[in-house]
């Protein structure tokens, strides 16, 4: 990936003035500016760019108020950077040879914007693509525009195009339709029309009677355009490559009529087939409001009729019928072609443009391989589902946490006493005081003005081996010991003579004459709703082995908790052996652990939050400081 290059400030703004001097707004150098990032029209621009064999992306830069940094688009195979400003001022600044702004924003805002662009001293033209612009603001940035020299294209518009060179957002639509319209070389014709929509229709009927377009603009249907038909005509009559020009009014309003004006005047001097649109409103008994907001006539004045005629007797070449328009517009080029006016246009083949990998793989036209394996959620649908099962069935039949768990982890749904045992050694497991390493590591962080991540992390980097840790320890290391048959005896000496402590026996506090609560209520349970309880009975007799050994050699939690799960796992009847070796190994049991004591960390680090306890420091009396 590349950051795009700019070309030199100096020779793009040269051309700049040659182009305005001749009437032409756009070149194969122009660059704009985009307001409001819309990856699609980006895109289409860019691949526009790239099917005309620019060397340098239309879009210099992008503006997203309050953002910046970098999009990702693609330039042909080429994937490129962008710009992203936060402000219309830092974007001209920072691409001062990027004289046109789309603006994308909403009606709303696309007013302010619009006029902050055109008091930038390098924006030329700007173009509003926004519809339902308030009148007012519309005829402010008129004026504006006018008096400085400035064209604006819009509101209520999809754009422009000169052919080969530039095109604004959507304008022409998809890649398909612009080669099927041959916009990617230029052609002999100007066209501008009121309608967007329309424009795309009569680009096809150009290309099909013509040599193509040359530029093409759409001024949009509000009731006050920025540029308006005349305008554009006029500069089309100062374009040298322009030998004729196509008009597409609409009734409502009289644009149209300074066209006529114009035509009079002899300020005119190509060929211009017009047809203005809307001449079935007679049909109807009541004034009709069409597409567009300035598309209401008002009068036989404002009637596509009235206008037709108007055109046709200021000299404009105007068909009977829009079904007449194509015909007409192909008498009138070649009767050029004929006079020796237009030269052959020499056609040229445009380069393929890459389809996006999404849109191939969706037609079938590649295979692509995956980057990650799922099995336990799939979020495709109209709701995600656990381990298949949609999230509406688990809310409706109740599911517990338990249950949650048993799909995501164990990918099955289990019993329900497997679940409520799986849901009492979290509650068991939530907390065990504030003095225990990992709350104290937690309390400390939050003490240290520390984040709610920060705090639950330091916390849960000390479970370990020595610190709730060893769940999946005492599973693997009781269940090797009952399936080979070892005495508790043989159990713990071999262990002795491995120098390995048995993981699940022994406690700091807990005495064999104060045993673990916890373990007592987690047997309890098991004892009365387990189908089988070997593996738990034999921790038991280990304990009573080791106790005869030292008094706080105890079946611990960890212990308790691993022994009983192996009696889950091989009593249920849902696992294999190969899936019970493999939960074990993989560390599922430390994750109930995990799970269980991440709610009492961030109990921690909330209380200290709650009592706005200051930063703590260990007392140096209890440090023993020796040599």
């Amino acid at each position: 990936m590349r950051e795009i290059q700019l070309p030199s400030y100096s020779d793009t703004w040269c051309s700049v003035e040659r182009n305005m001097a001749t009437g032409q707004l756009f070149s194969k150098n122009t660059q704009a500016l985009f307001y409001n990032y819309k990856q699609l029209p980006i895109q289409r621009m860019l691949d526009f760019d790239f099917l005309c064999g620019r060397d340098t992306p239309s879009v210099a830069g992008i503006i997203n108020p309050g953002a910046e940094g970098f999009q990702k688009l693609f330039f042909g195979q080429e994937e490129i950077a962008i710009p992203v400003h936060s402000s219309i001022e830092a974007a001209c600044s920072a691409h001062p040879t990027a004289d046109v702004f789309i603006n994308f924003a909403s009606f709303r805002s696309s007013a302010a914007s619009s006029m902050a662009a055109l008091k930038q001293p390098t924006i030329r033209v700007v173009a509003i693509i926004a519809e339902g612009v308030p009148e007012a603001d519309s005829k402010q940035l008129i004026a504006y525009s006018r008096a400085n020299n400035k064209v604006v294209i819009g509101p209520a518009t999809v754009g422009g195009i000169q052919a080969g060179a530039f095109k604004i957002g959507d304008t022409a639509g998809t890649i398909d339709n612009i080669i099927q319209c041959k916009l990617y070389r230029p052609g002999s014709v100007g066209f501008v029309s009121k309608s967007g929509g329309m424009s795309n229709e009569l680009y096809n009927t150009i290309a099909r009677v013509t040599d193509g377009i040359y530029e093409g603009i759409a001024i949009g249907g509000d009731v006050f355009p920025g540029s308006t038909l005349s305008d554009h005509v006029l500069r089309f009559n100062n374009i040298p490559q322009v030998k004729m020009m196509v008009v597409l009014g609409e009734l409502g309003g009289r644009d149209e009529y300074s066209l006529v004006e114009a035509l009079k005047q002899g300020r005119v001097h190509k060929p211009v087939v017009a047809w203005v649109s809307g001449t079935c409103a007679r049909l109807f008994k009541s004034e009709v409001q069409f597409g567009h907001a300035g598309a209401k006539s008002g009068g036989e004045l404002e009637s596509a009729q009235g206008k037709n005629q108007a055109l046709r007797e200021a000299g404009a070449i105007v068909p009977t019928s829009y079904e007449a328009f194509e015909s007409v517009i192909k008498e009138t080029f070649y009767k050029l072609v004929e006079e020796g006016k237009v030269s052959p246009v020499k056609e040229v083949k445009p380069p393929p443009i890459p389809e996006d990998l999404n849109s191939a793989i969706k037609s079938g036209k590649v295979r692509a391989p995956t980057h990650i394996i799922s099995t336990i959620s799939d979020d495709r649908g109209d709701e995600p589902c656990y381990g298949g099962v949609p999230m509406s069935t688990i809310v409706e039949k109740g599911y517990g946490v338990g249950d949650v768990i048993s799909l995501l982890w164990f990918k099955r749904s289990l019993p329900r006493y497997c679940t409520q045992f799986i849901e009492i050694c979290i509650m068991l497991c939530a907390d065990h005081g504030p003095c225990v390493s990992g709350a104290h590591n937690t309390i400390v962080t939050a003490r240290a003005g520390k984040d709610l991540v920060s705090s639950l992390v330091s916390g849960l980097l000390t479970i370990g081996p020595r610190f709730g840790g060893a769940i999946d320890d005492a599973a693997r290391y009781f269940k090797d010991a009952y399936d080979r048959g070892l005495s508790p005896y043989e159990f713990v000496e071999s262990m002795k003579k491995k120098g390995i402590r048995v993981p699940g026996i022994g406690h700091r506090i807990k005495r064999g004459d104060n045993k673990d609560k916890r373990v007592e209520l987690l047997q309890e349970y098991a004892r009365t709703h387990f189908p089988s309880v070997k593996y738990m009975e034999y921790a038991v007799q280990v304990e009573t082995y080791t106790l005869s050994k030292a008094n706080n050699l105890v079946l611990n939690v960890d212990g308790a908790i691993g022994s009983l799960f192996l009696d889950l796992l091989a009593s249920s009847g849902m696992f294999t052996k190969q899936e019970i070796d493999e939960i074990i190994e993989i560390g599922y049991l430390n994750g109930l652990f995990v799970l269980a004591r991440s709610i009492g960390l961030i109990g921690h680090t909330f209380d200290q939050k709650r009592l706005k306890q200051p930063l703590y420091r260990h007392p140096w009396e209890d440090v023993l400081y020796t040599k």
